[in-house]
Order: structure tokens, then C-alpha cells, then sequence
């Protein structure tokens, strides 16, 4: 990888792997068991979720985990002009994107473009049946399902969810590296569900500064701290099939992100080997 000159690149130990990027590194504990088929529920509009929801949002994301970003790795923003230039276009809902780099990365980005409760992500399913199975969900995650029965629970959830105008955050990696500087190949998911809903994709990408002054005190040196920048969003044109917009839209977002994040030359293709 190359990058411009000035750009920061954090030493941080890890042996990360050079031929699977969907690898995933963290070894997360497991305490309970949720199945995640049909049954499960995808679009939940109980009293008591939307009660958990308004919480999560608003007693803990937006007072505690955004303090908490600001203080331990000086979380910068940068391009929230764009929102404004694009609130029209961004009204009926948009999908935002990003490099998955750090264990309160997601939080980063829904700080970045002000995100509310009504906002849904798609996550790693194992991942609900660990301790953090709470604050995923009250921040709008849901899992992934494998057998095809529950994926179609699922898909009809973001359907509703599209139709009532929310905003999806999607990791098109996959899987988190923390504090990874090279984008890995992208996977097509979120260009395909932007695509079939006519959403903008907003493509962030999360960026590294050395960690100096006052924040040596809230972290290691090999954390880094955070810079987010929301990039001009790529429009899904239905007018072309499928399979070309999604592979153009793919492109252009991982294009943009390199160049946001200063990176010259990236290891990684764009698509992963399986679809070349």
C-alpha cells in the first residue's frame, strides 16, 4: 500500500492476514443462544423495543458513546456539508457506508451524518449472542440469517423499513479489523440493496491521526485517533440493470473512499477474488 505524503499509518501489532480479508480477527464470547430463523424477530414494533430503542438512542448513544469516542480517540468530523447539500435527495432515507476498523466504529459513522432511531444495520448474526447483544440492538442492528426462510423475514423487514424512509448502515467488509489503514475488497450487499430501493449510498470512511497531547492519558499509542469523513454520495440508476449498477456504484464508492483516505495504492481489489 502507498499512500500521500502526511497521511498517518498506526503500528499496531496486529498480524493481520494477506489472503482472506473477510478473516475475522476478534474471538468474541458467546453467553447465550438466539436462533436466528424465521421466527425471529426482524422488524420488532413492540411497545417495548421502541421504549429500548428511544433509550439506547438517546439515554446512551448520543450522551455517553459519542463522549466516549471524543474523549478517547478525538473523534473529528469532516463533509457534513454534505448532508445539507443533499437533503433532498437524502429525505426518503440513505444508506451509509464504511471501513469496519474499531469495536464503536458504527457509532462513529451515526454521529458523523446525526442519525436517529430510525436507522437499521445489518450485523454479523453470532455476534447477537454475546454481552453487546443489547446495545445492537438498541442501536437499530439486525442479524443476518443464513437459510433462506428467514432471510426472506428478513429482506421483508427492510422493506418496510425503506418504505417508511430510515436510514441502513451497512459494513460492505464485513468483517472488523481494528485499525486496519488499507480498504479491503467490498462485498455487494449494500450496493445491491441501494440499487433494488433507489437509495443513495454515503460512502465514510474513518482515518488515523497519532495519538498526541492530552490523549496519550485515554489510550495505548498503537490506538490511534479518529478522524470521519462523509464523502459525496453515488446515485443508483435504475434505468441500468442490476448487476452493472452494482458493480459501477461499488466502484465509485470504494474510489472515493481511497481517496478521502489518502491511500495511492491499495493491496486489495475492489471485489473479492470469488467474483472475479
Amino acid at each position: 500500500m502507498t499512500v500521500e505524503e502526511g497521511v498517518y499509518i498506526p503500528e499496531t501489532g496486529i498480524n493481520y492476514p494477506e489472503d482472506n480479508p473477510y478473516e475475522r480477527l476478534v474471538a468474541p464470547v458467546y453467553d447465550r443462544h438466539i436462533v436466528f430463523d424465521e421466527h425471529y424477530p426482524y422488524l420488532d414494533d413492540s411497545l417495548s423495543f421502541r421504549i429500548q430503542n428511544w433509550i439506547g438512542y438517546n439515554l446512551v448513544l448520543y450522551p455517553l458513546v459519542f463522549t466516549l469516542n471524543h474523549i478517547r480517540f478525538g473523534l473529528r468530523i469532516r463533509g457534513r456539508e454534505i448532508l445539507k447539500k443533499y437533503k433532498k435527495e437524502f429525505k426518503n432515507g440513505a444508506i451509509t457506508i464504511s471501513n469496519h476498523m474499531y469495536r464503536l466504529d458504527c457509532p462513529v459513522v451515526l454521529e458523523a451524518v446525526r442519525a436517529n432511531r430510525h436507522t437499521r444495520i445489518p450485523m454479523y448474526a453470532a455476534n447477537f449472542n454475546t454481552k453487546d447483544n443489547w446495545f445492537m440492538r438498541m442501536v437499530g442492528g439486525i442479524p443476518l440469517p443464513e437459510n433462506m426462510a428467514a432471510l426472506k423475514k428478513f429482506n421483508a423487514a427492510f422493506d418496510e423499513f425503506h418504505r417508511r424512509g430510515w436510514w441502513f448502515h451497512i459494513f460492505p467488509e464485513a468483517a472488523r479489523w481494528d485499525f486496519y489503514k488499507p480498504l479491503r475488497p467490498f462485498r455487494k450487499g449494500a450496493f445491491t440493496m441501494a440499487y433494488k430501493y433507489g437509495m443513495p449510498i454515503i460512502p465514510c470512511v474513518i482515518t488515523y491521526r497519532e495519538r498526541t497531547g492530552i490523549y496519550k492519558l485515554f489510550g495505548k499509542p498503537s490506538q490511534p485517533l479518529l478522524t470521519v469523513t462523509i464523502g459525496e454520495p453515488v446515485f443508483p440508476d435504475k434505468t441500468n440493470s442490476r448487476k452493472d449498477e452494482v458493480d459501477r456504484m461499488r466502484t465509485e464508492a470504494r474510489q472515493r473512499m481511497e481517496k478521502m483516505a489518502g491511500i495511492t495504492h491499495n493491496p486489495w481489489n475492489i471485489v473479492p477474488d470469488e467474483e472475479l
